[in-house]
């Protein structure tokens, strides 16, 4: 089974001194290897062949054989790395702490300590307040864009 440091290693190696950001390495037990990459302007398919040709020349498939992929995490996914709550910054999205508890709102202030969530809640025979939350990362379990449709 090929190596995940080594895979991460490679992905980092190649993707130093440009926008690009890793999000996730992971090698299944059949030695497929997903990456998982990112940029603030949203990857392109190019960037995404480019670290996948780079990976492919890394690796000797008369070594060992795998199956690789390349891609964005998509908009679906939780967040995993901090370059993920940067680039969002600003959009509507969804927390769960780690009690279980949901809020939605507009993600703002990100730090490496933790972010705001600008988040509206309906008060019994009002209207609704908006209220700033503050979240310390080890706080949430997880952070998600909402999709919204216009």
């Amino acid at each position: 089974m090929t190596d995940k440091q080594t895979i991460q290693e490679l992905v980092e190696e190649f993707i130093k001194g440009t926008s690009l950001f890793l999000v996730a390495v992971k090698v299944s037990n059949s030695n497929r290897i997903t990456i998982l990459a990112d940029k603030n302007e949203g990857i392109t398919i190019d960037e995404c062949g480019a670290i996948h040709r780079h990976i492919e020349n890394s690796l000797d498939r008369e070594k060992e054989d795998f199956e690789l992929q390349v891609s964005s995490p998509g908009l679906d996914l939780p967040f995993i790395v901090f370059e993920q709550y940067l680039k969002n910054e600003g959009r509507k999205t969804e927390v769960i702490d780690n009690e279980g508890s949901k809020y939605s709102g507009k993600l703002k202030n990100v730090t490496p300590g933790g972010f705001e969530l600008e988040a509206e809640f309906k008060i019994k025979g009002k209207s609704k307040e908006v209220k700033d939350i503050s979240f310390n990362f080890d706080q949430v379990k997880s952070t998600r864009v909402i999709l919204t449709i216009k």
